[in-house]
């Protein structure tokens, strides 16, 4: 069986072929600009050679060629100083410089015994843009391998999303059908035995399967949110936790403010978050101690709620904060540590609000914060 490649193993290959273009074009590039650099010089002598021997020829001489020469240098600036460094001439030239002497020479013209003169040369345009040219090709290998890194990462997480809603809905769909008949078997057992205690429990059970099949089959499609009271959600949702937990775990829900707190919520989705947080916490404290939610408002950004689920377990390290969500992680035996990450995604794809690690400490407990956006009623 062929071991399918990861879109890390693809993006790391990636990656490493384009620095090889890079190296590869920089390497090119240099040694085009060393000999580029090397006929220039060779030029400019030649053109010098040509100025001198114009400049001490006779009245009889075939001036012809060594114009030829002269005339042929239309690409790099040149400039005749004489020995104190000032410009007599210069060829090729729109920007002059202050001093030519910091540029490439000098080439000696001997014009007499007595006087000499010197020639200096600049890069001509073409071995200027040849400079560039790598640093051309960096950025656009950048621009391709970030768009081909995004694409690929893109691609991957939407192929993730297309089968964690699949599989979601699917699971909802195989639930109806046994749901059905426990509805049918709950209620021929409540006329048969109407004084039976056993049989509501069942039914809360049943009641229980329903919400947990309504929370797969809303993954993967756009919920409906309606404006709901946020402490009766978290209330509901801890009064159920409270009656499948030990006697030595205490929930306690605190709020500072009076007034209703009202968000766009998914009741089912959103309830399914508090509980994922709360098992997560019961399973750092390991059958006992203290877990504390605090909803207030926030002081800094207005119309911000947030929800702090503190915990007294064994806390979190702070390089682990952001891996904690990655699906499949888990530091329990049993589970496939999709928890918090399906928490994340409703929190934050479905109610665009934001979850993440508040706070912890080894040893003392960690607290989870979600942020929602507040309803204002106008």
């Amino acid at each position: 069986m062929k071991r399918q490649l990861s879109p890390y193993h693809i993006g790391s290959l990636i990656v490493i072929v384009a620095l090889l273009i890079v190296v590869a074009s920089l390497l090119y590039t240099s040694h085009l600009a060393k000999q580029l650099r090397q006929e220039e010089q060779q030029r400019v002598e030649l053109w010098a050679e040509a100025t001198n021997r114009l400049i001490q020829a006779d009245e009889h001489e075939d001036l012809s060629f060594y114009l030829s020469i002269i005339e042929a240098n239309t690409t790099i600036p040149v400039y005749m100083v004489d020995a104190e460094g000032r410009i007599i001439d210069s060829r090729n030239v729109q920007t002059p410089v202050a001093d030519p002497r910091e540029l490439n020479g000098p080439i000696e013209l001997r014009i007499s015994d007595e006087i000499i003169q010197y020639i200096y040369y600049d890069e001509s345009t073409l071995l200027t843009r040849l400079r560039f040219f790598p640093y051309i090709v960096c950025g656009l290998v950048f621009l391709f391998v970030l768009i081909a890194v995004v694409t690929l990462f893109t691609a991957q997480r939407s192929e993730q999303d297309r089968v964690w809603a699949g599989l979601s809905k699917e699971t909802a769909h195989q639930l109806g059908t046994p749901i059905s008949s426990l509805n049918a078997w709950q209620e021929l057992l409540q006329e048969r035995y109407p004084d039976d205690t056993l049989i509501p429990e069942m039914r809360l059970d049943i009641d229980r399967l329903g919400v947990i099949a309504e929370r797969f089959s809303k993954v993967g499609s756009e919920p409906e949110l309606k404006t709901t009271a946020l402490l009766p959600i978290i209330d509901e949702t801890v009064a159920y936790m409270r009656t499948r937990i030990s006697n030595k775990v205490s929930i306690d829900v605190k709020t500072d403010e009076n007034a209703d707190i009202n968000v766009n919520l998914s009741a089912p989705l959103f309830s399914w978050v508090m509980e994922n947080l709360l098992k997560n916490s019961l399973d750092a404290m390991e059958g006992k101690g203290q877990i504390t939610i605090q909803v207030h408002r926030s002081l800094s950004h207005n119309e911000e709620i947030y929800i702090d689920v503190t915990d007294t377990g064994k806390g979190i390290d702070h390089r682990l904060f952001g891996t904690i969500f990655q699906p499949g992680y888990t530091s329990k035996k049993r589970g496939w540590g999709l928890g918090l990450s399906l928490a994340k995604r409703i929190i934050e794809d479905y109610h665009r609000g934001k979850l993440f690690v508040k706070s912890s400490e080894l040893g003392v407990g960690t607290t989870f914060r979600i942020v929602l956006k507040e309803c204002v009623k106008s």
